[in-house]
């Protein structure tokens, strides 16, 4: 099958199946990025790291990065698209027969069995990318290598943000967070 066929097919099945937004779809994602062989395990999460700091929902973002550094332009477009259309249709059907549907349980019955699962989906995209950027864990068997500067960073972050809603009993912002760990990855790994 042609790449860029490829691209889109394998993006409408993500964008087809993936509930809860970017987070929820980053395990299918990783496994068909893998499997298909576009990316290596580390160089997928520095996609997630660049797709999860730039604006946008990472969703979109990472079908474009992953399209882009496949496909080139053609590659971003239909790997976006492809990831996009379900949405969309969806999206598209449900507004026109939302105030119908919310009345019947079984959607709600669907929507309640839904959330825990997306929260389980989010919780475990956190943990494995923990593992895999502060513990340097990858598969069974292979030898860890603890990052301790990403780990300094993390506890950084983790206590501003913590400290922050103590204090001020408002979340602190994800963006000046974002902006933060970057300033730290910078000074930690050697560039300022």
């Amino acid at each position: 099958m042609p790449l860029l066929l490829d691209l889109f097919l394998t993006f409408l099945k993500i964008g087809a199946v993936s509930f809860g937004g970017g987070y929820g779809m980053i395990p299918m994602l990783t496994d068909e990025v893998i499997s298909h062989g576009w990316l290596t395990e580390t160089e997928l999460m520095n996609f997630i790291a660049v797709s999860e700091s730039t604006p946008g929902p990472i969703a979109i973002n990472m079908a474009t990065f992953i399209g882009a550094a496949k496909g080139g332009f053609l590659g971003a477009l239909l790997a976006t698209l492809g990831v996009v259309l379900p949405a969309f249709i969806i999206i598209l059907i449900v507004a026109a027969v939302v105030r119908g549907l919310l009345k019947f349980a079984g959607v709600k019955g669907f929507l309640s069995g839904v959330r825990p699962v997306v929260v389980g989906l989010i919780i475990s995209t956190g943990a494995i990318l923990f593992l895999t950027v502060v513990i340097g864990y990858t598969k069974i068997g292979n030898p860890v290598s603890f990052d301790w500067k990403a780990a300094v960073i993390f506890g950084i972050v983790a206590a501003i943000y913590i400290t922050y809603k103590l204090v001020r009993k408002k979340t602190f912002s994800p963006i000046i967070l974002i902006l933060i760990s970057a300033v730290l990855g910078m000074f930690f790994y050697g560039v300022l």
